[in-house]
């Protein structure tokens, strides 16, 4: 009997500790090329709702659920700039993130139209 509580009370710790590490194993990291907002989209609504404005830190994504922090990092200056996605784009393929203008001047892509960067976010348990 005693034999069984103590199989019982180790396989419970051995799959709460998994569960632990998988709630750190949803961070996300990828390689991309971001653009950022033209300023003719200033004033539009996002597709969430929100305004858009060009000195928040915002982004749109394709997939990532509204409010998730992204981090953009730049390879070329070692800069990075931490976002929250609030609208849906960009819809070119080739491009990971669309930056507000702000975000990119944080990360120095800012004039340069577009840049390769590095995104990293973590997604909750309830986007899984």
């Amino acid at each position: 009997m005693w034999f069984f509580i103590l199989l019982s009370a180790v396989c419970l710790f051995t799959f709460s500790s998994v569960s632990a590490d998988d709630k750190n194993n949803n961070a996300v990291q990828k390689k991309g090329v971001a653009t950022y907002y033209a300023s003719k989209f200033v004033g539009r609504h996002t597709s969430n709702g929100e305004i858009y404005r060009h000195e928040k830190l915002t982004a749109a994504h394709r997939t990532l659920p509204f409010g998730t922090e992204v981090t953009v990092f730049n390879p070329k200056n070692g800069k990075s700039v931490t976002v929250i996605v609030n609208d849906r784009g960009p819809f070119n393929k080739r491009f990971e993130i669309d930056l507000s203008q702000s975000a990119a001047r944080e990360i120095g892509i800012y004039g340069k139209g577009i840049a390769p960067v590095q995104i990293s976010y973590t997604l909750s348990e309830s986007a899984d």
